[in-house]
């Protein structure tokens, strides 16, 4: 299985990119490693390895250019000839912690959407109080939706969470401001009811507060909305452990505190920290396409892999297109 990764895109590339690579080759022995780049810029980090690739790149997708315009103009790009390679059939799969609209725009326009797909959706997975996450989606690929989108995502966010996290029969939510049927808005009514006839294990609404407390296996929701929802969380997880350092650092009796839970305090933000579970992945199209967080350093590139790596063992796009297709027929 070939892997194709993007060593130039993120905040810490190509450093870490290429760590995090050298890192999978390591954990798994069945992958293969195609690293898209810039050849010099990556040389200072690249070690010899039987099962990694450098695909020298002359340009890269900067985090502030236009998506579509980029994808376009910017042909040598490490992002695009890593989607290029998927399309071609040269990887099974493609990691990228770059241009987060870039890379939705080259998994629409270059890797192509699932046949009955109507919008792909942008779905990671978030930490939960005990430790399992949950998968939601969409967070950020499509601003608005309309009910049929919300069942799509619904149906895709259940296999992905029986093929890859290993749920029997996962439950799954739809987002909004109250639990009993009836509420809402247009678009959650329409989809409520949609949801209830679809082939998943459908467990009706569920509000925000309870994300956290894994209420569901997978929450669907419109990207407008998922993305407000993930920049709370993350913001709000910053600020508290923001507020934990300024306390345990205020007097000298607190900083001893401090260090007699310093790993109890480690391990409680690993358990909060999303990345540990992979990248989001772009549900609906062809092949897997997993977006790294930007600032992911070796270890969260190592998750996206192992991501990637999953979705392609256990053909996650193909059960998406022969499910898709029935729920057509």
């Amino acid at each position: 299985m070939i892997i194709a990764v993007d060593g130039m895109g993120g905040d810490h590339a190509p450093g870490e990119i290429i760590a995090g690579a050298l890192k999978s080759l390591a954990e798994f022995d069945d992958i293969s490693i195609h690293i898209y780049g810039d050849e010099q810029a990556m040389a200072p980090y690249l070690k010899e390895h039987a099962r990694l690739k450098v695909i020298h790149c002359t340009e890269k997708i900067e985090p502030d250019d236009e998506p579509v315009r980029a994808i376009r103009r910017k042909k040598d790009a490490s992002m695009v000839r890593m989607a290029q390679a998927v399309k071609d059939g040269e990887a099974s799969a493609c990691v990228s912690a770059g241009n987060t609209g870039a890379l939705m725009a080259a998994g629409l326009f270059i890797v192509g959407r699932i046949d009955g797909i109507e919008r792909p959706a942008l779905a990671p997975t978030l930490p939960t109080i005990d430790g399992k996450g949950f998968v939601m989606l969409d967070l950020g690929a499509n601003a608005d939706a309309k009910p049929s989108h919300l069942e799509q995502y619904a149906v895709m966010g259940s296999i992905y969470a029986e093929k890859v996290r290993g749920l029997v029969n996962p439950r799954v939510g739809l987002l909004n401001i109250g639990t009993e049927e009836g509420k809402g808005n247009e678009l959650t009514k329409a989809a409520f009811d949609l949801l209830s006839k679809a082939p998943i294990n459908f467990v009706g609404n569920v509000e925000s507060r309870d994300l956290l407390t894994g209420v569901a296996d997978v929450v669907i929701t419109d990207g407008f909305t998922g993305n407000m929802v993930l920049k709370t969380l993350e913001g709000t997880a910053s600020a508290f452990f923001s507020m934990l350092k300024e306390v345990y650092g205020a007097s000298l009796k607190s900083k001893l505190s401090a260090a007699l839970v310093k790993d109890d305090l480690r391990g409680l933000k690993n358990k909060m920290d999303y990345t540990e579970y992979g990248g989001a992945g772009l549900f609906g199209l062809n092949s897997p396409v997993i977006k790294a967080h930007g600032s992911s350093n070796a270890n969260a590139i190592l998750n996206a892999v192992r991501q990637a790596r999953t979705m392609v063992e256990y053909d996650v796009c193909g059960t998406i297109r022969e499910t898709i297709r029935k729920v057509e027929n």
